[in-house]
């Protein structure tokens, strides 16, 4: 499958790397074109399915500087997140009644937007095996052929079907996304960014208990 990927950082690389190593035909996509790398909007146009791993700020300029006919229909998994740290403190741009993925599928109505893998470091993305056990990631989306293609690339990466938890439509973003400042300071806690969360499910009390 041909895969476009918005943004050069870390996150992007390393997804990079690793779906193209699974024999697909990624691109990654930056704001101007250089001798290595191309833009987004030609990004955008080369992938079948596209990957948001853009600074959480600039994600809508860098989705909108593609043309419409090459979004249309398109779906794009969104692993960002709306971090700001102004004056070294950490915000979120977007939470409480709105998230970063909500913004990006109303801006674009065209995509397809599903939400997964912001919870996680980037080596955890690709290599779950790093942290024993049943841990979790999440999906959020309202398209369920669109969640259907990104759990299939999540198994690509490695991540089972038993760990994969479906938070329903595009607002299940918002607490994906306010997880974050308890991500980060559980890293600085820990002292590794490798790391993820486990969902236990209780027994179900009886009626009248």
């Amino acid at each position: 499958m041909r895969i476009g990927i918005l943004g050069t950082g870390t996150v992007a690389r390393t997804l990079g790397d690793a779906l193209g190593g699974a024999g697909h035909d990624v691109v990654l996509g930056s704001r101007t074109a250089g001798e290595d790398k191309i833009t987004f909007a030609e990004a955008v146009a080369h992938g079948e399915l596209l990957v948001n791993a853009t600074a959480g700020a600039g994600s809508v300029d860098a989705i909108g500087a593609s043309a419409r006919a090459d979004r249309e229909g398109k779906v794009l998994l969104d692993v960002s997140n709306p971090l700001d740290f102004p004056s070294g403190e950490l915000r979120l741009t977007v939470s409480n009644d709105d998230s970063l993925g909500e913004v990006i599928q109303r801006a674009f109505p065209e995509l397809r937007v599903v939400k997964s893998l912001n919870t996680v470091t980037a080596s955890v993305m690709v290599d779950p095996g790093s942290v024993p056990g049943d841990h979790v990631l999440f999906l959020a989306g309202a398209d369920p052929t669109a969640k259907a293609v990104v759990r299939d690339l999540l198994g690509e990466l490695g991540w089972r079907d038993v760990q994969l938890i479906d938070l329903g439509g595009i607002a299940g973003a918002r607490g994906m996304e306010m997880y974050l400042p308890l991500w980060l300071t559980l890293m600085q806690t820990l002292g590794t960014p490798v790391f993820n969360v486990t969902v236990e499910r209780g027994r179900t009390p009886e009626a009248g208990q």
